[in-house]
């Protein structure tokens, strides 16, 4: 691309999609060529806001000659408004989740792979400060050399009260999406066993779900996950905990705090803990706190959208493939689907309903 702006677009200028117009705006080596939306109020005033042309159509911010296009549209036409960029060869960042649904997914892929066009998924958690501060995180191996956490086992909540915003999917894919993408990252594989509880309530799709998923690691290892997503409660709270052979890791999403304990700073006095029980000492009154050493997390407050719009351009630039590709927004979506089947196994759910899955594999 040489030192030239890389012409950059927006489909889809809504809640998030005016976002990641402005986000174009303030990125070094980027223009903003252009903002589509079949709404013309809204895709006119977004494009007066930051001093583009305004398009009906996908065709016309073709024609203007875009080379990465953010697909903020609703989830049900990603495929139809992804499919003339990615033809085209554009780069297409398409907002989480990839799909409504396994099929559909697996065609994006597809295309993506037949084109040799960028496809990026738009899981944003990933960028998400804590998250960045948790992967960031190392713990040593039998080697004494330092490594990723290993989890092994795994809770996470994500609650808030109804917004009627992204009500024509189930909680699954409109919110718990956002942890199923991060659990796997960590786990690094699908799980091999998925068990689910769902209610729908507002209508059709569920809207309160808890999954429970086994993972068999790579390495060999098993890992498990819990996970509860509901859009009917009466605060927001994005929690995750994950506990592993030698360490406890709890962070707040919404409040950006994180803090590990681990096993070996904690050594000392364990031991004399053990020891105190073997003697048959009375520790009732012995505070727990006071046991624990904690580490808080160094989380920084850069804005997870830039991030990931700057990881989009940084790849464009320099070539490869993302690292959230089209595979990840596929594996994603699949064990979404997977937990939805799953719960609708378990308890009469109304027939809209995500339809049944062709694949539950998990991927080799």
């Amino acid at each position: 691309m040489g030192e030239q702006p890389i012409r950059c677009g927006v489909v889809g200028v809504g809640r998030m999609g005016r976002h990641h117009a402005r986000v174009y705006t303030e990125l070094p080596g980027v223009k903003l060529v252009g903002v589509a939306d079949a709404d013309e109020e809204r895709r006119e005033t977004v494009a007066e806001r930051h001093g583009c042309p305004a398009f009906e159509t996908v065709e016309q911010l073709i024609d203007a000659g875009v080379q990465a296009v953010s697909v903020a549209v609703p989830t049900i036409h990603h495929l139809r408004v992804a499919e003339p960029l990615l033809k085209k060869g554009i780069a297409c960042l398409i907002e989480k989740p990839l799909a409504p649904d396994v099929d559909t997914a697996r065609e994006l892929a597809s295309l993506a792979d037949a084109t040799g066009a960028i496809l990026m998924v738009g899981h944003i958690e990933r960028f998400n400060p804590v998250i960045r501060a948790m992967r960031a995180t190392r713990e040593p191996d039998e080697t004494g050399e330092e490594r990723e956490l290993i989890p092994r086992f795994m809770e996470v909540h994500r609650v808030s009260p109804l917004t009627f915003r992204s009500i024509d999917v189930g909680v699954v894919l409109d919110m718990m999406i956002h942890d199923l993408d991060v659990i796997l990252t960590l786990v690094g594989c699908e799980p091999i066993d998925v068990q689910a509880s769902a209610v729908a309530v507002i209508g059709e799709p569920e809207d309160v779900c808890n999954a429970r998923l086994t993972f068999v690691r790579p390495d060999g290892r098993e890992c498990f996950a819990n996970v509860t997503a509901s859009r009917l409660a009466i605060k927001t709270e994005r929690k995750m905990r994950v506990i592993g052979e030698d360490f406890y890791l709890s962070v707040d999403y919404a409040l950006k705090r994180g803090v590990i304990m681990r096993k070996t700073a904690n050594e000392e006095q364990l031991r004399e803990v053990r020891e105190a029980i073997r003697a048959g000492a009375d520790l009732s009154d012995l505070p727990y706190e006071d046991l624990v050493k904690r580490e808080e997390l160094r989380i920084d407050d850069q804005e997870p959208l830039k991030l990931e719009l700057s990881e989009f351009v940084r790849v464009l630039r320099e070539g490869g493939r993302p690292e959230i590709d089209a595979a990840a927004g596929f594996a994603a979506v699949r064990t979404a689907q997977r937990i939805v089947e799953a719960a609708r196994r378990g308890l009469r759910m109304p027939d809209g309903c995500i339809n049944a899955m062709p694949d539950c594999s998990p991927r080799s």
